[in-house]
């Protein structure tokens, strides 16, 4: 790999990591819209450690009544 092509790499992933936060607000605005929170959810941060990230979102845990509440949501 040469010098000439690492600020292009890490601007895309930058640009990746990016995209992927905003999908992470727009998801977590959605599910406030229909009264979910999904308190652990964010991107998974062995991702973000990677030279390239692949990003990856972590929806976490959630509580039963969450869970039946997200899938009468999805219906």
């Amino acid at each position: 790999m040469t010098a000439e092509h690492t600020p292009l790499g890490g601007r895309h992933s930058a640009l990746c990591v990016e995209e992927a936060e905003e999908a992470v607000q727009e998801l977590r605005a959605a599910l406030a819209n229909v009264g979910i929170t999904l308190p652990s959810l964010r991107l998974d941060p062995a991702v973000l450690a990677r030279e390239a990230p692949c990003s990856l979102v972590e929806l976490g845990g959630c509580s039963v009544d969450v869970a039946v509440r997200l899938a009468a949501a999805l219906r």
